[in-house]
Order: structure tokens, then sequence, then C-alpha cells
């Protein structure tokens, strides 16, 4: 499991993605996420936009798992 840290109080699934690098450009999020299962703290998601908060769990099919963490000063 990959951490994925954030200094604000939250991001997007769309903005994960992008960092995670399972996408590549902000504009692949909406076909990323019709062709592939994507699941936040074991909930299927399939909204871009959907905010993640510290501590969240993201299994993406064929790129990884990755949890939403603080980043440290």
């Amino acid at each position: 499991m990959k951490n994925i840290d954030i200094s604000t109080e939250y991001i997007t699934l769309g903005q994960l993605l992008k960092l995670a690098d399972c996408i590549s450009t902000g504009g692949e999020v909406k076909f990323y996420l019709q062709e592939k299962s994507v699941q936040v703290n074991g909930q299927s998601e399939n909204r871009r936009g959907r905010k993640l908060v510290i501590g969240d769990r993201i299994e993406v099919e064929g790129c990884g798992e990755f949890i939403v963490a603080a980043r440290k000063p």
C-alpha cells in the first residue's frame, strides 16, 4: 500500500489518480473510471470529484492500493 501525502483538508479522486500515476492527465479521469474498478473504503466509486480525506483507503484495479496520509512538515 502506497501513501498519497496531502497538505490540504482533502483531495479529489481525480487528483489522487494523477498523483498515484494511474493516469497521466486530468482529462483521462472520466474514461479511466468508466473502464476500471475503483473502491474507496471498500465501496465502489466512479465520481472523479469524490473528496478523499486523511485515512481513506483506495483500491484501483490494475494500479494498486493507496491511503491518503498527512504530509509531514
